[in-house]
């Protein structure tokens, strides 16, 4: 999931003068139960670093966020992902917990150094036979693993060698891919490439809140542009190893944006941070093309030179689903960003706004209407291709009572009204076809360590006790009666 520092401020207020109409249609009557298709796929996210610990076990070496970690400044607190959740050692606690929520689908992530150290040459087998047995735990609680190839650990040789500023890192990705496929293949049936590639490339290396922390407008198109070969690499080997009913998604974080005000300027600011935000990748995978607007906004950065003949033929591989994340929707409009901005382009141009209603734990405004606007935009630029949100959520300062129990109304609302735009937008045509939840577990933040807490079970860091909060209890309900009921 994305840190609060990419995130550009949104405003509330402005929803009325830019948000569609289907957003006010009356509400069903209290009581209704809004069910979903026969099939929805219900299902729970996690990423290998934010929960697994276990960092130097079983051959692991060292990825790009366990050195941003230790570098002073960078994570809250000086926290780091050693141990995290350590749900390495608890992975069957975990997964009894998901059957007891009644999940059908669990999205977890692979960690690439713990498969492939290095990041070149063989497996080691000991990180293989941990997402072995924990397939075989899925699968013998009923829940379909949906594995995540790539949610941002790179391996830290791989960055010292130049990280996906580099095209040798695509290549590298596709060759690990190939190895864990070869490994699950036969049990995994749903797998995604990576998990929001945006925040990998403008926040790693354009802004540098995240790992491996660079700040260079260049890495950061150079990265988003290798992430797309990577993407399109890995998919073509995927389709040479796997069974031919395997299902090949990405996961894009796409900006939900709206302009300000209805002026011929802010809508140019929403044009450009949607060709660096959304069309960057949308288009290099969908359509095989690049952006003409972004190639002459970014003519000041670059010439584009490092797209190589042949490059938007891999990127545009077929996949079988795309995964929409969403937390929360941003207004801009014309003026300007601090610097260093992960809006390689677009800094001198846009600005964003702060925004007014009610705000979770990351300070990120509430606003479900956002989900509907990415998903019916999608149903419009991409119809026939199966869509599944891949992680929704929200954090809040939530804790145990004295009497052992975490009471989260919040989130629950949160999560009530988000469900509430999914529903809406499948009636309104968009193939959504599945819900992931984020996430299964409070854990490792990235940039705010163990300071938010998304899950809907709680962890005690020092003792590491799982506690279903209110929400899981809430979910489950949800689960078994197939839909969110109105007003409850």
């Amino acid at each position: 999931m994305t840190a609060v520092d990419a995130r550009p401020e949104s405003t509330a207020g402005a929803r009325a003068e830019s948000a569609t109409d289907a957003s006010a249609a009356p509400r069903p009557e209290a009581g209704t139960v809004l069910r979903f298709p026969a099939g929805f796929r219900w299902g729970t996210a996690t990423a290998a670093y934010q929960i697994e610990g276990g960092a130097t076990e079983d051959g692991r070496t060292p990825s790009i966020w366990d050195t941003f970690s230790r570098t002073p400044g960078k994570v809250r607190n000086g926290d780091t992902g050693d141990i995290a959740a350590d749900h390495l050692h608890r992975m069957p606690e975990d997964v009894r917990l998901m059957k007891e929520l009644g999940v059908t689908d669990y999205r977890f992530s692979v960690s690439w150094p713990r498969v492939q150290p290095t990041g070149r040459g063989p497996a080691v087998e000991r990180g293989l036979d941990f997402y072995r047995r924990l397939v075989d735990e899925l699968l013998g609680a009923g829940i379909r693993p949906v594995a995540t190839l790539y949610h941002w650990d790179l391996p830290q040789e791989l960055e010292d060698a130049g990280g996906w500023p580099e095209r040798d890192t695509a290549h590298r990705f596709a060759e690990y891919a190939g190895l864990v496929a070869g490994a699950l293949g036969d049990r995994v049936s749903t797998w995604t490439t990576l998990n929001e590639p945006w925040c990998g490339a403008f926040l790693g290396y354009g802004n540098g809140v995240h790992a491996p922390g660079r700040t260079s407008d260049l890495a950061a198109l150079r990265a988003a542009h290798h992430f797309n070969l990577a993407h399109g690499g890995a998919t073509r080997v995927l389709r040479d190893l796997l069974p031919s009913t395997a299902e090949i998604s990405l996961t894009l974080n796409l900006h939900a944006l709206r302009p300000l005000t209805d002026t011929d300027a802010d809508r140019d600011a929403v044009r450009r941070i949607d060709a660096v935000a959304n069309r960057i990748f949308l288009d290099p995978v969908f359509h095989g093309r690049l952006p003409e607007d972004l190639v002459a906004d970014t003519a000041g950065v670059t010439d584009w030179s490092f797209v190589k003949a042949g490059d938007l033929g891999v990127t545009s591989t077929p996949i079988d689903s795309l995964g929409i994340n969403y937390y929360s929707p941003s207004v801009v409009s014309a003026g300007s960003s601090e610097s260093p901005s992960p809006w390689a382009g677009a800094e001198e141009h846009v600005a964003f706004t702060p925004a007014e209603g009610p705000r979770t734990a990351m300070d990120w405004p509430v606003d479900a209407d956002g989900l509907y606007e990415l998903l019916t935009r999608l149903r419009d630029e991409l119809p026939g291709l199966p869509l599944l949100v891949t992680e929704n959520g929200a954090a809040y300062d939530d804790y145990a009572d004295p009497e052992g129990q975490v009471h989260d109304p919040e989130r629950v609302a949160y999560l009530d009204a988000h469900l509430g735009a999914v529903h809406r937008a499948i009636e309104d045509g968009a193939d959504v076809r599945g819900y992931f939840l984020w996430s299964l577990l409070d854990n490792f933040e990235w940039a705010y360590g163990y300071s938010k807490r998304f899950g809907i079970v709680h962890v005690d860091f020092a003792s590491q006790r799982r506690t279903p909060k209110d929400s899981a209890r809430w979910y489950a309900e949800v689960i078994a009666r197939g839909g969110v009921a109105v007003g409850g």
